[in-house]
């Protein structure tokens, strides 16, 4: 098991939606951290390698990158958010952002992964769809990396990393035929969290939840940066740009009790705009989720579905198998009266599906 001490160290930079769902989450939770420079290619470039030691590499090198030690004491690096998160909850109880009731924590966990693995698909799929965001992100993304380095070597990096990110679209499903399906996704999602933040000030009631931290994450580029989605959310969604700015700093936000909208199993009735949201994400992720799933678990390269009526395909992703593997023991892990209360929460949404046995899948 891989122990983390306060000040906690990380690397990224500003381009990496998780590393911004996780610098929010920190500076909410008053955990103390340092940043690191997230340039992999830093020592070859500024001419200033003692700055840093070195570091050791995660088995998939992404970012935010975080340094713990292993039961032998030796420095490793850990990627993935959602785990990392829940460590995190034993360092501090303050201030946590997993609701208390088991139900209501599993659809934080739903939420989570919809804004993770699901608002990611829009995020890419704008950034390296549209030239305008094509090419202001290959202008910025490698001088994040290195402020210093001359025009020259830019624009060398600019075009290595949009054509490595271009061909990448496959990994996240952006493609001829899922286009129209990830776009109208995105602005369903869009009307259904402006609607809701009118009456909540996050997703899960008075307080943010792990969810609302995904989510901001992903808004960071579409809402904040990318110029093709940015345009929608500021003529369709205003209040989820401005939301979107509120979520980067709430370590001045106090709490008080019962913020959240479900305190125990004597709250039975999540309000109409909560619900609508999850009915989105019944629609468009569980399907998908259900059947990238049967493909890994079948070894397939590809698979093709149908999601809202819209035909779907793309390249098996092992990642969002994990990931649903996640869900299904979560689940499992509830009582039988936290289940009920779970099922009665999720209501008529296909929420329902993702728990139900699926043919050769554990």
């Amino acid at each position: 098991m891989v122990k983390y001490q306060e000040p906690l160290e990380l690397m990224g930079v500003p381009g990496s939606p998780y590393t911004r769902k996780m610098l929010a989450l920190l500076r909410y939770r008053r955990i103390r951290h340092h940043l690191l420079p997230g340039s992999r290619h830093r020592v070859a470039t500024d001419g200033d390698g003692d700055r840093y030691r070195a570091r050791p590499m995660p088995k998939v090198p992404l970012l935010p990158t975080f340094y713990g030690r292993d039961e032998n004491g030796e420095e490793v690096a850990v990627c993935d958010s959602t785990p990392l998160i829940r460590e995190f909850e034993s360092l501090s109880a303050d201030r946590s952002v997993i609701p208390a009731a088991p139900a209501f924590g599993l659809i934080n966990s739903i939420l989570e992964d919809y804004g993770d693995e699901w608002l990611t698909k829009a995020m890419f799929h704008y950034r390296w769809t549209y030239e305008p965001d094509i090419k202001k992100a290959g202008q910025m993304l490698p001088r994040w990396n290195n402020i210093t380095a001359s025009d020259e070597l830019m624009a060398e990096r600019s075009q290595e990393i949009s054509d490595l990110q271009i061909s990448r679209l496959r990994y996240v499903g952006s493609n001829p035929v899922t286009r129209t399906t990830i776009e109208d996704s995105f602005q369903r999602f869009l009307g259904l969290l402006d609607n809701h933040l009118n009456s909540f000030a996050f997703l899960l009631g008075k307080r943010p939840a792990s969810c609302d931290f995904a989510v901001y994450g992903q808004l960071t580029c579409l809402a904040l940066f990318d110029p093709t989605s940015q345009q929608l959310v500021l003529e369709h969604a205003p209040r989820v740009h401005a939301w979107t700015e509120v979520m980067e700093d709430l370590s001045g936000f106090e709490l008080m009790d019962n913020d959240w909208i479900i305190n125990s199993e004597a709250d039975t009735e999540l309000p109409p705009s909560l619900s609508a949201i999850l009915k989105e994400v019944g629609a468009v992720y569980v399907p998908y989720l259900l059947a990238n799933a049967k493909a890994a678990k079948n070894q397939q390269q590809q698979f093709k579905t149908t999601i809202a009526d819209e035909d779907w395909e793309q390249q098996t992703f092992s990642h969002q198998y994990k990931c649903l593997q996640w869900l299904l023991n979560e689940r499992a892990e509830l009582s039988n009266g936290q289940g009920a209360h779970f099922d009665l929460l999720i209501g008529n949404t296909e929420i329902s599906h993702l728990f139900k046995q699926i043919p050769g899948l554990s």
